[in-house]
C-alpha cells in the first residue's frame, strides 16, 4: 500500500511485470527511483529483489525494504539500516537471496499494525484487510510516507522519521489540562462518620460553658 501511494502521488511510470514482481520507475528529488513489489509468496520476496538489485547493481545502502511490523503500535513507523530479520520470513528470504553481491546493510522501514495478543491469531492479522476503523491512521501515515519519501532517496532517514512523526500526530492544539477540582469545605466528621456539626451559641449557652467547665448541658 505504501508503494502504490508512492507511485500515485509521483506520477510514476505504469508497472510492468519484471524479476518476479511489478516494476515503476520515476524521480523523488532528482534521484531516480525504482519500485518493486515482489509478485512471489512473502517467504520468497528475497528472489524478487535479489534479482533486481543484481541486474541495476544497486548498493545494499540504497534499498529500503517497506514491511510490516507486529512489535510496533498500529500507526508507529520506525527506520533501521542492517540488523537481523527478527523471525520475519520476508527479510530472512532478502538477506539470503541479496548474499555477497550487495551485503546485507540495506534499510528497513518497519510500519507498525500492531499484535492481535495471541499468537493463533497472528495468521490471520497480517494476511487479512484492515479494519474500517484502521483507516484513521492508515490514510496520513501513507500519504506522509509519499509526502516525505524523497529524504529517503537522499539517505537522510532520521529527518525522513522525523516528518512522518509530526504529520501524523493529532491535530488541533495540545488538549488543555483539566482545570483542578475546587475544594469543597467539609463538616467536621467523629471517627464514625457522623456528622458533628455544633450548635450556635447564644449568651446563655456561653454562661453555662463558663459556669460547668466546657460541657454544654
Amino acid at each position: 500500500m505504501a508503494a502504490d501511494e508512492i507511485h500515485r502521488r509521483h506520477k510514476f511510470s505504469a508497472w510492468r511485470a519484471r524479476f518476479q514482481g511489478e516494476v515503476s520507475e520515476g524521480t523523488l528529488d532528482g534521484e531516480k527511483v525504482i519500485v518493486l513489489k515482489p509478485a512471489t509468496f512473502m517467504n520468497e520476496s528475497g528472489r524478487s529483489v535479489g534479482e533486481a538489485a543484481r541486474f541495476y547493481k544497486i548498493p545494499a545502502d540504497d534499498i529500503v525494504v517497506i514491511y510490516d511490523e507486529l512489535d510496533l503500535p498500529p500507526g508507529k513507523l520506525r527506520m533501521k539500516s542492517g540488523g537481523g530479520h527478527g523471525g520475519h520470513n520476508g527479510l530472512k528470504s532478502i538477506d539470503a537471496h541479496l548474499g555477497s553481491t550487495v551485503g546485507r546493510q540495506y534499510r528497513k522501514m518497519r510500519i507498525g499494525i500492531g499484535h492481535p495478543g495471541r499468537k493463533e491469531l497472528v495468521n490471520g492479522h497480517v494476511l487479512h484487510d484492515f479494519a474500517k476503523a484502521d483507516q484513521d491512521w492508515l490514510r496520513p501515515l501513507l500519504q506522509s510516507i509519499a509526502d516525505n519519501t524523497g529524504l529517503l532517496a537522499k539517505c537522510d532517514d532520521s529527518s525522513f522519521m522525523n516528518r512522518i512523526h509530526l504529520a501524523t500526530q493529532a491535530d488541533g492544539p495540545a488538549a488543555e489540562k483539566p482545570s483542578q477540582p475546587r475544594a469543597k469545605k467539609t463538616e467536621p466528621q467523629s471517627p464514625s462518620g457522623a456528622r458533628t456539626t455544633e450548635p450556635k451559641r447564644g449568651p446563655l449557652a456561653e454562661s453555662l460553658k463558663r459556669l460547668f467547665g466546657g460541657r454544654d448541658k
